[in-house]
């Protein structure tokens, strides 16, 4: 495969930034799975019989699922379009998205009810002993040094994530980072719990096992809808779905500035990492023709590099639907 087609989402080719956001995203997620693979290893040493440190031992199995999508999908969105799948495959990455989000619902929801159901039948977790170098000390001080310890890499590859998603404008990649920031908050709550069974709180246990838990459900309650929000085509927005995507007012703008212009909207379907343009123009003259919808179409795909596919019709009047629009006085 050579250069090009490495760089490529469908027929889009990159550019340089985006080409290094996305060598620096395939980078941090492959060291992500490592760093993981470890942390599992090394929570599922000492993990005992703490609900806590069991839930968290799930949690950090679950956290690669975002890793997995993105890794997997990412070959499929870079296809080109083909007769078969005229749009391109971008919607993998979304597809992913999803199955990621439900399975962090539904787990997360089973590990709810888990801890629930210890906490009311009043089950008394014991953390017992180990022998370690001919001392015999308390397995809870080893579960504290490994939360303590594995909670330093998520303060690095989250942050880096969620700037790779930005640039590529990867809501999955965005979601990554996202849970992998707030990963300290699961370490923390197991500490407590475990710290709680020492101290002979052992409801403490049960409690943070279901706060850990309610952090995976509202994860995948999240992903979840974001990511069916987008397979059902709802409007384009940004990678972290808080606003409208900027590149639409940069498209209206666009078509402003053609003279021939006196209305336009545009309708905007988000593929993924791409955007699909349809432009609706109403022409200051009739008859306008082959000429000016070219233009138009030319000067919408110079707008922005995530502009996968441009559509452009002229019209008398703007569909109601379509919201993002600009008119201009005779």
């Amino acid at each position: 495969m050579n250069a090009t087609a490495r760089h490529q989402f469908g027929r889009t080719d990159l550019p340089e930034e985006q080409q290094r956001a996305l060598r620096s995203a395939v980078r941090w997620e492959i060291f992500t799975l490592c760093y993981s693979a470890v942390t599992i290893f090394l929570v599922a040493i000492v993990v005992g019989n703490s609900q806590s440190m069991r839930t968290a031992w799930v949690e950090d199995m679950l956290s690669t699922l975002p890793q997995i999508v993105f890794l997997i999908a990412l070959p499929m969105v870079r296809k080109r379009p083909t007769t078969q799948h005229p749009y391109g495959r971008h919607r993998a990455m979304s597809i992913g998205h999803f199955v990621a989000g439900v399975a962090l619902l539904t787990i997360g929801g089973a590990l709810a009810i888990e801890s629930a159901l210890g906490l009311i039948r009043l089950e008394h977790p014991s953390i017992g002993t180990v022998n370690l170098f001919g001392h015999t000390i308390w397995l809870g001080w080893l579960m504290i040094a490994v939360m303590s310890v594995i909670v330093v890499g998520p303060f690095f590859y989250g942050p880096a994530k969620v700037r790779a998603a930005r640039t590529l404008h990867n809501k999955v990649l965005y979601a990554d980072g996202d849970m992998a920031t707030a990963d300290w908050q699961t370490n923390a709550a197991s500490v407590i719990g475990v710290l709680g069974v020492g101290m002979g709180l052992w409801w403490l246990d049960g409690a943070a096992a279901i706060f850990i838990s309610i952090g995976i459900i509202s994860d995948g309650l999240r992903n979840t809808r974001v990511a069916l929000s987008d397979l059902m085509d709802q409007r384009a927005l940004r990678f972290d779905s808080t606003a409208p995507h900027s590149d639409i007012a940069t498209i209206l703008g666009t078509l402003h500035a053609l003279p021939w212009v006196a209305d336009a909207g545009v309708r905007a379907r988000d593929m993924g990492q791409v955007l699909h343009i349809e432009a609706f123009i109403v022409p200051k003259e009739a008859g306008a023709g082959t000429e000016r919808i070219a233009e138009a179409s030319e000067r919408i795909a110079e707008t922005s590099w995530q502009v996968q596919d441009v559509v452009v019709t002229l019209c008398d009047e703007i569909p109601a639907e379509v919201t993002e629009r600009i008119t201009r006085a005779s």
